[in-house]
């Protein structure tokens, strides 16, 4: 059972719209990546936990995505904006090393994050700096249109100009006369023509590690050019989504919107999507805090603020707990809830996997059961049309896993259900924990193992009503976060929740 139905909300337009894909089955997805410059935080984490399910919906719907997801190793100053050292080459100088050392090695540390986060590989990973003969190109294009300016080996955005024929602003809801009045004087604000406009291309000063020869002299791309640039490349000049966190709402995208209609008339995404921000104990996440947490301090706990360490399946069910439009608090208790929860879900896949139909002539059909596992199958369908609702979608698998468990412990006969609804039960399970949610059992082949053999001893303890020893095996298991199962025709074993 597939859905035909999905809406998600345009940020653009500011309401949910059915999705409509411009070329169907192929998808195209853009989403903003990360500046390599530090270890992957939770601010890192949430995007890329939102867009990968997104990419595991709509690829299990039947669309072919080509998801693109780009590294920003250049031209992202530390204003955020057209001020400010480069943030890759001041923590170059910072460690005595090349500029792309640090970019690399923060790559590294970024894929191996989002490996256990367990995310699918962006289908192309570019990086701004192997794509600067593609960003002058563009700042070529706009000039071209009268839509920007050079001023002393610079090249900057004419937005008053822009907004003669287009509407800047029109994504963030931006009034750009507000725009103008209420920006402070900054450095380099000077040779601009208007507070508002944004550097394409900015001269490099001699002292600068990371330049380029160009039209205009030696320099570097401005941070929005480059995802105009790849996007654009790789998707064409107008594709179907473009996702990010709302930090990236202004001036990012809404720079981004500007450009691509500069260049090729049109918006560069049908839909905008973005995920909200995440708060620690209720405040804003940010260094000077002292609640910045990176998610390897998640993984080992090795901050301040944590209790104990939190394993990545956690931390990316957690996620899935709450609407990504809606603001995430991280807490020591919320994350020790997800920890339930999240062995819950994997204590049902472990079952569901297992079971299997037990054909019983002497079993007639229960039709309540029926009907509500299939209107349970129906509304976690729903959920993940609605704009992709994962946290109730999670809700229903909970009911649906009621069920399962009924099947497992022998209240309810498999025969009761009939083969196709026992059959669409268990699958319906395991693809939304698997293939759409992404969880899966954090446990080894070693673990598997001594698991095997502590129930087989545990089993040959009992046999032999050596309580003692029965006792020592169940509380040793139970240390190590698990727990028996005795049931009448078998042992078994199943996360603590």
């Amino acid at each position: 059972m597939k859905s035909q139905n999905l809406k998600l909300y345009n940020t653009l337009s500011r309401e949910k719209e059915e999705f409509q894909a411009i070329n169907p089955p192929f998808v195209g997805m853009y989403v903003c990546g990360p500046t390599v410059y530090g270890d992957a935080h939770l601010g890192h984490g949430r995007p890329a936990v939102t867009f990968d399910t997104v990419n595991r919906y709509l690829t299990h719907l039947g669309f072919r995505v080509r998801y693109v997801r780009n590294i920003t190793d250049v031209g992202h100053l530390t204003g955020d904006a057209d001020e400010g050292e480069d943030k890759i080459a001041k923590k170059a100088k910072l460690e005595q090393l090349e500029p792309m050392e640090v970019a690399q090695q923060y790559t590294d540390t970024y894929h191996r994050d989002m490996a256990l986060l367990n995310t699918w590989k962006p289908s192309i990973e570019p990086r701004a700096t192997g794509h600067i003969p593609e960003q002058i190109a563009l700042v070529e294009a706009i000039l071209a249109e009268g839509l920007a300016y050079e001023v002393d080996g610079s090249v900057y955005f004419d937005v008053l100009k822009y907004n003669e024929s287009y509407k800047y602003g029109k994504l963030s809801g931006r009034v750009l006369e507000d725009l103008m009045s209420g920006t402070r004087d900054l450095d380099g604000q000077g040779e601009k023509r208007n507070a508002a406009d944004f550097a394409l291309w900015k001269k490099a000063a001699p002292e600068h590690l990371m330049k380029w020869n160009s039209p205009w002299g030696m320099g570097f791309p401005g941070w929005h050019l480059e995802c105009t640039a790849m996007s654009s490349k790789y998707l064409g000049n107008q594709f179907d989504i473009h996702g990010g966190g709302m930090d990236l709402m202004f001036p990012h995208h809404e720079c981004e919107i500007a450009q691509g209609n500069a260049c090729n008339h049109q918006d560069p995404a049908k839909y905008w999507m973005h995920n909200n921000m995440i708060t620690i104990n209720g405040q804003k996440m940010g260094k000077s805090l002292g609640n910045f947490i990176t998610l390897q301090e998640l993984f080992t706990g090795k901050h301040d603020l944590l209790e104990q360490a939190y394993s990545p399946m956690t931390i990316r069910y957690f996620m899935l707990t709450a609407h990504y439009r809606s603001t995430l608090d991280f807490s020591n208790e919320a994350l020790k809830a997800a920890q339930k929860g999240y062995k819950k879900i994997i204590n049902g896949l472990r079952i569901a996997k297992a079971l299997d139909y037990q054909e019983d002539q002497s079993v007639e059909l229960d039709q309540t059961q029926i009907e509500q596992i299939e209107s349970g199958i129906s509304n976690a369908y729903r959920a993940m049309d609605d704009d992709f609702n994962t946290a109730q979608a999670i809700g229903h698998l909970f009911n649906l896993l009621k069920k399962i468990n009924s099947i497992f412990t022998g209240q309810l006969k498999s025969a009761a259900l009939g083969q196709d609804v026992f059959g669409k039960l268990k699958n319906t399970y395991i693809t939304f924990v698997t293939d759409i949610l992404g969880l899966v059992e954090e446990k080894n082949d070693v673990q598997n193992e001594m698991l095997d053999l502590m129930l087989k001893l545990y089993a040959e303890a009992k046999t032999a009503r050596n309580y003692v020893k029965v006792d020592e095996i169940r509380a040793g298991l139970k240390e190590m976060g698990f727990v028996v199962k005795d049931m009448k025709d078998k042992i078994d074993w199943a996360y603590e929740e």
